[in-house]
């Protein structure tokens, strides 16, 4: 099991959060007689480490407390002054509450801890408006945090999984002896190598990382830190699709020495990222003997054959994923302090030097927009809990944060997910007041009771209740809030009553919005978000291609369009793991469709920034009609991958425009037929472009062409060519 998930995990967490909580709690309560500064040291400790999920080992949640305590003092000032009115504490739950759910966008740890700081401040925004006790909410809460705080740091501490960084390093030392590898006769990978190939790529998938160890902020280090795993997943890919050198031809002089100093580079970069190693002599010494192969292929009298220019062009595309690897490592270790070599592609580095504020704009920014699922996301979350603080002031609801809480942990991001969490919630939740009315009348006014059992049952809440599903947790927190209220003040067995009511309210209007605020989640966004981005590769490979037949030269193109659409992609996808949901048959291959953004991405500036002369009439119709056979498979994916599947499969027209749609690897097929083709160098280098996306765009349709699984003929078909190195949920863009 992982750091902080299985049974082992939830008990250290509930161990921890028992132990600070209650201890925040008795101290003020009962030792400094200061009642207020105990309800908000309790809620602190329960908001940040029950409620909010902050991905990682004790010493990381540790670090993100530590960063969210000054957002802590700034939500419970603001709420406790704008629950003034009615009016007012509406609408700080519109602005704040969205502002808090939106931050999600940022990354993994601000998304688990953002439900936390919801709670911060949904609770001084209540009744009674009582400026004069912010003294003490904003110590007890601070009290009860920096116990949560020391408590993530030594007690019971978890050990740290394998870092990204130990797994780019890794792959690295992969990709150097695959290059020295390709240096010796055959000339070829075995199939256990390219086996080993596509393992090692998929233990760089984010997907398969765990959460706190994924580069997914919007920060320096990690953007390239996520750059470094795809392009260690590019080598690699590069490196096992390398083509041999002519049958009884020795491979060319200069071929072998860019070989071996793409192995040197790459184990130099190993180290880097191991810690074991700060030189980075290896990858400039690549970086001029990239550019000299260059130089000399533009002199060599053209055209060339196409076997040399082939091979040439793939080396080229090796050494380029190998210097891309390299200098994506080094920022990622260094950060600001590491500067881009000359000549590298201020595009495609384009967050290295800024400072945090901006690449933390620069995300929220793109993510501004009703495209975004994190948009969607705080948008229905806003609105839930504005309109239960409207019902709560209005009605003069008792306990109306309560209802405020069951929107928060109840909503999910469809509706469908949210009925079926509500109703497991509504029964555990009306067994827990049933219980805690019993022992209310039972115990009545007896407070050393309620302090006595309230650890035991606490304890137990948090054990059971992540193991066992959200009816189990709302049940025992019923019975957790019952007792600490009975601590607070008299109470008598109907605040059982007022718990499950709020429960009822709140749970109903998350309901409610799930069903009016984009009520399937993701996968509708996902499908759309896949359909632009295929729509926007074809037209880049369009562009580009006319572009490079014509011999124009662009070294900063315009592809904002094309990497936005990447990044709304990636979003949708991410969460689109996190949601319930049934296999459908004829679906694309969403991971390959990200894969080919990424591939048209830096292939498109790769050749406009090196384009020559024109091609020629015969070259450039050639590679022209290549082209438009890829684009036309492009749109053809997208074309499907915008219709939703029913559950048999079937998507309506979906099925005859995939078959309608011209075969990409037509060109192929007749660029096979000529035996020797002699063309300028810069063709060959697009024409090899364009033969990776031709994989590609089958891999994205494969699964919709793939046959019934339950016909023997499928079970005898030979499996498909070991999937592209590069990331099937890179590092976004923006």
């Amino acid at each position: 099991m992982s750091a902080g998930r299985g049974p082992s995990g939830v008990a250290r967490r509930a161990i921890r959060t028992t132990l600070c909580a209650c201890g925040a709690f008795y101290v003020c309560l009962y030792g400094l007689d200061q009642p207020v500064a105990a309800t908000y040291a309790l809620f602190a400790v329960v908001s940040m480490a029950a409620l909010s999920r902050i991905p990682g080992t004790g010493d990381q949640r540790a670090a993100v407390l530590i960063r969210t305590l000054p957002a802590v003092w700034l939500l419970l000032t603001a709420g406790t002054f704008l629950a003034v009115r009615t009016w007012t504490a509406v609408a700080g739950m519109l602005v704040i509450g969205f502002a808090i759910a939106f931050v999600a966008a940022a990354g993994p740890r601000a998304a688990g801890a953002a439900p936390g700081l919801q709670l911060l401040y949904i609770l001084p925004c209540f009744p009674p408006y009582a400026p004069d006790t912010l003294v003490a909410r904003l110590g007890g809460a601070t009290f009860g945090l920096v116990l949560l705080i020391l408590a993530e740091k030594f007690v019971l501490p978890e050990p740290r999984g394998t870092t990204y960084r130990e797994l780019a390093a890794g792959a690295a030392g992969t990709a150097a002896r695959f290059a020295a590898e390709l240096g010796r006769a055959p000339y070829t990978l075995p199939a256990a190598e390219v086996e080993t190939a596509r393992k090692v790529g998929e233990s760089l998938r984010p997907l398969h990382v765990e959460e706190a160890e994924r580069p997914a902020g919007p920060g320096l280090r990690d953007r390239a830190l996520a750059h470094t795993g795809l392009g260690a997943r590019t080598l690699l890919g590069r490196l096992v699709s390398l083509p041999p050198p002519p049958v009884g031809q020795p491979p060319v002089k200069t071929g072998l020495e860019l070989l071996e100093a793409v192995g040197r580079s790459a184990a130099e970069t190993g180290a880097l990222l191991a810690g074991t190693g700060r030189a980075t002599d290896e990858a400039d010494a690549l970086r001029r003997l990239r550019e000299e192969v260059r130089e000399a292929a533009a002199r060599e009298p053209q055209p060339v054959t196409e076997v040399r220019g082939r091979r040439r062009a793939a080396l080229l595309e090796v050494a380029d994923a190998a210097v891309a690897f390299a200098t994506a490592a080094e920022l990622a270790v260094r950060g600001r302090h590491a500067p881009l070599p000359a000549g590298t592609d201020s595009g495609r580095f384009w967050y290295a030097g800024r400072r945090a504020p901006r690449l933390w704009w620069h995300r929220l920014a793109a993510h501004a927009g009703p495209r975004s699922v994190h948009f969607q996301n705080a948008v229905r979350i806003s609105l839930a809990l504005a309109v239960v603080r409207t019902i709560a002031g209005v009605e003069s609801l008792p306990h109306g944060f309560w209802a405020m809480l069951a929107v928060l942990s109840l909503t999910r991001t469809t509706v469908a997910q949210t009925r079926a969490t509500v109703r497991q919630a509504l029964a555990g939740t009306l067994l827990g007041a049933l219980l805690a009315a019993g022992v209310l009348a039972l115990v009545g006014g007896h407070t050393t009771v309620y302090a006595v059992i309230l650890p035991l049952v606490m304890l137990v809440a948090f054990t059971v209740g992540p193991v066992r599903g959200v009816g189990w947790a709302q049940g025992m927190f019923t019975l957790v809030v019952s007792f600490v209220f009975a601590q607070l003040a008299p109470v008598t067995w109907r605040l059982a009553g007022v718990r499950l009511m709020d429960v009822i309210i709140g749970s109903t209007i998350g309901v409610v919005f799930g069903l009016l605020a984009w009520p399937r989640g993701a996968q509708s966004e996902l499908h759309r978000a896949v359909a632009v981005l295929l729509a926007r590769e074809a037209e880049t490979v369009e562009r580009t291609t006319a572009a490079v037949v014509a011999g124009r030269r662009d070294p900063a193109p315009d592809d904002y369009a094309l990497q936005l659409a990447l990044s709304m992609a990636e979003s949708a996808y991410a969460q689109r793991q996190s949601e319930p949901r049934a296999p459908v048959a004829g679906a694309p291959d969403w991971q390959a469709a990200m894969i080919t953004g990424h591939h048209v991405l830096w292939g498109s500036r790769r050749l406009l920034a090196r384009a020559g002369p024109d091609l020629g009439p015969g070259n450039g119709e050639r590679l022209s009609g290549r082209a438009d056979g890829v684009a036309a498979g492009m749109r053809g994916a997208a074309q499907w991958a915008a219709t939703i599947p029913s559950a048999d499969g079937s998507h309506g027209d979906g099925p005859a425009a995939v078959d309608a749609a011209p075969d990409p690897t037509a060109g192929a097929a007749d660029a096979a037929q000529v035996p020797e083709v002699v063309a300028p160098s810069e063709f060959f280098a697009a024409q090899t472009w364009l033969d990776s996306l031709t994989l590609d765009v089958e891999r994205v349709l494969a699964p919709c062409r793939a046959p019934d699984p339950a016909d023997p003929a499928a079970a005898a078909a030979p499996p498909d060519p070991p999937a592209s190195s590069d990331s099937p949920d890179p590092p976004s863009l923006t």
